[in-house]
C-alpha cells in the first residue's frame, strides 16, 4: 500500500493513497486494487493499517500510481520502484514476525 500525506493545510492539496496487490506465482505485473485522495485516501490506509498491512509512504510514487487506472498492473516504468517497494514491504513483515 503506497500512500501521502499532505504535511500542509493548504487548500486542494490531500492524501493520495493507492493499494496494489501481487500474486508472486502468476508472473503478472502488481495492480492497482484501490486509489483515492482526500477522504477516500484516509479511508483506505486506515483500513491497510486495520488489516496489518504495511503503508509505505512515497508521495511521489504514489502520484504516479494514482493515473493507473483500476485494476490495471503498473506500467513497465515503474516497475524498479514498486519492487523497492514490495521489497521494504516484504522485509517489514517478516521482521515483525
Amino acid at each position: 500500500m503506497m500512500g501521502s500525506k499532505d504535511e500542509t493545510s493548504r487548500p486542494g492539496r490531500d492524501s493520495v493513497a493507492v493499494a496494489l496487490g501481487y500474486d508472486h506465482g502468476t508472473g503478472e505485473a502488481p495492480r492497482v486494487l484501490a486509489k483515492g485522495r482526500g477522504e477516500v485516501a484516509e479511508r483506505i490506509i486506515e483500513s491497510a493499517q486495520t488489516h496489518g498491512v504495511h503503508v509505505e509512504e512515497n508521495p511521489v510514487l504514489a502520484e504516479a500510481l494514482s493515473h493507473v487506472e483500476l485494476d490495471d498492473t503498473i506500467p513497465k516504468d515503474l516497475y524498479r520502484a514498486v519492487a523497492e517497494v514490495i521489497s521494504f514491504v516484504l522485509y517489514q513483515t517478516r521482521k515483525s514476525r
